[in-house]
């Protein structure tokens, strides 16, 4: 698999789990906002890291670490991920994926396949915004549909989350997310970062009080609502 980082402790992937983070290489977006730029339109190659020496860690770490987190880029995107979550559950791990939706198939593998304890999908804005948000002239939207459907009726325990961004989205998108997701079990909104590594600079995030008033669109529309980087 193309790893090109490895986050060796982590309490903020995986709720109030101890975990470890694997970064894959390589997107099918280009959202101008994301914040491992690097692993988007980087050289990806030069970053790559050697499997076998995660795998190492991972197996002295056991009983220290309670799961492993692949993120990206985008994982689905990885031919072998099957098989690497596979060689992580084998040693003990529990398993969460952060996946754009793209590929409804992979995902539906992953699940039926038992290999995944949580999964998290971001949902970039509204279907009149999603390319646009996505820095693209045209996102599948029915894979983005597929994706989620899939994940709200196979996986054990799951997310959707936003990353909200001032230039982006509106109380009128947050309707229209709430409305796609519509009995979902979990949605965060994540705060935006301006950060070094983003691919595009100059965004404004929300505030606390600002994002408050976002939420109200989801309520009685998903189970729970979260938030994330926000001081909460």
């Amino acid at each position: 698999m193309l790893i090109c980082g490895f986050e060796k402790f982590s309490m903020v992937d995986f709720g109030d789990k101890i975990s470890c983070t694997v970064f894959t290489g390589g997107c099918n977006l280009r959202c101008p906002f994301c914040h491992n730029g690097a692993l988007v339109i980087g050289d990806v190659a030069s970053q790559r890291e050697d499997e076998e020496e995660v795998i190492q860690y991972l197996a002295k770490r056991k009983g220290l670490v309670d799961a492993v987190c692949v993120t990206g880029g985008e994982s689905t995107l990885q031919p072998d991920l099957a098989r690497f979550l596979s060689r992580v559950r084998q040693m003990g791990y529990i398993t969460k994926v952060d996946s754009n939706g793209l590929r409804p198939d992979v995902i539906a593998n992953l699940l039926d396949a038992g290999l995944v304890d949580y999964m998290a999908m971001d949902v970039k804005n509204s279907t009149a915004k999603y390319a646009m948000t996505c820095g693209l002239k045209s996102v599948d939207l029915s894979a983005i549909g597929e994706s989620m459907r899939v994940i709200m009726a196979k996986a054990k325990d799951y997310e959707f989350r936003t990353t909200v961004i001032k230039e982006f989205h509106t109380y009128e998108d947050m309707l229209a997310i709430a409305d796609w997701i519509a009995g979902a079990k979990n949605f965060y909104f994540q705060h935006y970062v301006d950060s070094e590594g983003c691919i595009s600079h100059g965004y404004h995030a929300y505030d606390k009080a600002e994002v408050t008033e976002l939420a109200k669109a989801f309520e009685g529309k998903v189970g729970h609502i979260g938030f994330r980087g926000f001081d909460y």
